[in-house]
């Protein structure tokens, strides 16, 4: 009777022990995830279903200049077709640059009708030393949208191509017709020469 009375109690230790060991393993599992990776360099599932509120609307009364203090808006480019990229900017490389100088230097854009501008959330003073590395990134139109705050309203930071969620935009795109009303809109994670496609939606706007 006292050798299964011990045997059932050792068991129950054996249970909890365990038990708890799983318990401890599992949370100390969820710990490493949150505290060990950098979830600023994690892809995350964005929702591009937020791209979609915006088009039909008219575009975000944005105001937002280049390196020389230009200043570039929402109202003042009525009349023109639009085509706004939002990217990582100079962290990246050479993707975004890439993109950047394509869109700058594709003659289908190069036209009185047409702006193409790329955001960045750099500050200003930054951008000069990628010229440098990159010196056809000079004839880009580089919009600074530095406090994040253009970029935050249009959704840009939670989308699925962002490589630092919530804090940068990834490789996005924002297109306005001549009334200023966004009609397209669109996330490539893939962070590919995307041209072909905004040229051919910008064809279909008035």
């Amino acid at each position: 009777m006292k050798k299964n009375k011990f045997t059932t109690i050792a068991l129950i230790v054996i249970i909890i022990f365990v038990l708890g060991g799983l318990f401890f393993l599992g949370r100390n599992g969820k710990g490493s995830q949150l505290s060990g990776s950098d979830p600023m360099h994690t892809p995350v599932a964005g929702d591009p279903g937020s791209l979609n509120n915006l088009i039909g609307k008219p575009m975000l009364d944005f105001s937002l200049r280049d390196r020389n203090g230009t200043e570039y808006s929402a109202i003042g480019l009525k009349g023109k077709k639009i085509a706004l990229f939002f990217s990582e900017g100079i962290m990246c490389y050479p993707a975004c640059w890439n993109q950047m100088v394509a869109l700058a230097t594709d003659p289908r854009f190069n036209n009185a009708d047409t702006a193409v501008l790329s955001v960045v959330i750099d500050p200003p003073s930054d951008w000069q030393s990628a010229i440098q590395k990159m010196p056809e990134l000079g004839k880009a139109t580089v919009l600074f949208d530095s406090d994040k705050s253009v970029s935050q309203a249009l959704g840009m930071l939670t989308l699925p191509s962002s490589m630092h969620y919530g804090a940068f935009p990834g490789h996005s795109f924002i297109l306005i017709d001549k009334q200023g009303i966004v009609r397209d809109a669109f996330d490539d994670p893939t962070m590919g020469i995307d041209n072909d496609r905004v040229f051919a939606e910008l064809e279909k706007l008035n």
